[in-house]
């Protein structure tokens, strides 16, 4: 009897003392906003999603990741980030810079992750992109624009006129577009502006365009990106070549592009979450990243539609 008593004693002890193995370890808590459906946010998600897994953080076994989708609804992007703070997350990943913005706005406390925002500097994301100085940091999908629109002076050597189309509302797609008329008149085009509010417009500002320029460039927008589908049926049957910001806009009827992997992009995020959660650094140090390679992808049917042959040199 002595001897179960002292083996209890020490065991009550060792108890006491902290010295019993721990076998809980804490599940993070990540919330997901993002912006609207189409491939290329899709894919950043994706990518993040597989960058953390091959890290060792698995959704559903060692971090719980709550994904909420705000159906291109600015209004949906502030309900959706109320949420995420109010449940106290680890950290917040943000696709594209409305939803971004929405969160950003509402927290300076946990670490904010975007993807998918051109220019977190302007959108007033960061301090600087160099140095954030916030609790925000993340990836840029700044697309090579200028590359862009001399890939489209190659496919229409003869284009005097391009209409720009874009979002006016989001301020991703005003950043490029002034990029887009700097080139312009490098390469010695005219351009025409064909901006839409909401999606109900991309149809009629496409058939404005009609007769008035030789070919399109649109940027990576997230309100076209959606809609392309509304742009190619348009713009193809003009026979109007359709030049975008990103692959997932050629898969959706644009003609091609010279752009980012937005999957890589979100595989990129992802080392920088592990980097928080696991070796506890601030996004205010992390400098924005960026995608140095770039891809070139055409839609063939579109190419069909339109009666061209690319160059081979593209």
């Amino acid at each position: 009897m002595k001897k179960i008593l002292i083996g209890m004693s020490m065991l009550a002890a060792l108890a006491l003392t902290g010295c019993t193995k721990k076998t809980d370890a804490k599940v993070l808590k990540i919330g997901v906003i993002q912006l609207v459906e189409h491939p290329a946010l899709d894919s950043s998600y994706k990518g993040f999603v597989d960058g953390l897994a091959e890290a060792g953080f698995v959704d559903g076994k060692n971090i719980v990741i709550d994904y909420q989708n705000a159906q291109g609804e600015q209004a949906n992007c502030v309900t959706i980030a109320n949420k995420l703070v109010n449940d106290k997350d680890d950290l917040i990943l943000a696709i594209a810079t409305p939803a971004a913005q929405a969160v950003a706005n509402l927290t300076t406390e946990i670490p904010i992750l975007v993807t998918a925002v051109t220019d977190p500097q302007s959108a007033n994301l960061v301090k600087s992109n160099e140095k954030p100085d916030t609790n925000v940091s993340g990836t840029s999908d700044l697309t090579p624009v200028n590359a862009q629109i001399s890939l489209l002076k190659k496919i229409v050597p003869n284009a005097k006129t391009v209409g720009l189309m874009y979002c006016s509302s989001e301020q991703n797609s005003v950043f490029q577009i002034e990029i887009a008329k700097k080139s312009c008149a490098e390469n010695g085009l005219e351009f025409v502006e064909g901006s839409v509010s909401n999606s109900n417009e991309i149809q009629q500002v496409t058939q404005s365009l009609v007769g008035k320029v030789d070919a399109i460039y649109i940027p990576t927008d997230n309100m076209l990106a959606a809609g392309m589908a509304t742009v190619a049926m348009v713009a193809n049957e003009a026979k109007l070549p359709v030049i975008v910001g990103e692959g997932g806009m050629v898969a959706s009827g644009g003609l091609c592009t010279y752009g980012i992997n937005y999957y890589e992009l979100g595989k990129q995020t992802a080392t920088q979450a592990v980097d928080i959660l696991k070796n506890g650094a601030n996004p205010k140090d992390m400098p924005i990243q960026y995608l140095e390679k770039c891809d070139f992808t055409k839609n063939e049917n579109t190419e069909k539609a339109l009666g061209i042959t690319l160059p081979d040199n593209l």
